[in-house]
């Protein structure tokens, strides 16, 4: 059996309104992507592009998003992004641009990568701090941001130990 290829293009959505970014939807972004491309390749590039293309992960908090298409059309697609210049959600208009972080043959390569580069946009971060204040409390945030298991509710697993009460 043959083997599709993929690959993922990781973007980031770039607008000046904060609003751009918590009101958009998957789908909405696929169908601009699309657009883009039927506009800068035609009919032969939407045809190549569409085969496999589909918005596999976006977080509207970031504004990071990750498309998939097959190997072969990867290209079609990363030089249609620049023409995505707006995303229309709820019947409304929000002027941005996609910028295209990384390019990836799996959705780990990708995800490793978001990993250094939002190290590297907190390092900024830090660095661009005016005052010591400033750099505490973003420091202070980032600690409080760890992954920890969240504790059970305590009544219910000890009430649980194989003997009946009535």
């Amino acid at each position: 059996m043959v083997r599709f290829k993929n690959r993922y293009v990781l973007c980031e959505v770039v607008s000046e309104d904060p609003r751009c970014r918590q009101c958009i939807e998957d789908r909405a972004l696929g169908l601009a992507v699309r657009d883009a491309i039927a506009r800068v390749h035609g009919d032969y590039g939407l045809a190549c592009c569409s085969i496999s293309f589909t918005v596999k992960y976006l977080n509207a908090y970031t504004g990071t998003v990750l498309l998939r298409c097959r190997k072969d059309s990867y290209r079609l697609l990363c030089s249609a992004l620049p023409f995505v210049r707006f995303l229309e959600s709820r019947a409304q208009r929000y002027p941005c641009f996609l910028n295209t972080l990384h390019v990836g043959g799996t959705i780990r390569t990708c995800q490793k990568f978001l990993i250094q580069y939002n190290r590297t946009q907190l390092l900024r971060l830090l660095q661009n701090c005016t005052n010591e204040e400033e750099r505490q409390c973003i420091q202070k945030s980032l600690l409080s941001c760890s992954l920890t298991e969240e504790q059970s509710q305590s009544g219910d697993e000890e009430e649980d130990d194989g003997t009946e009460t009535d």
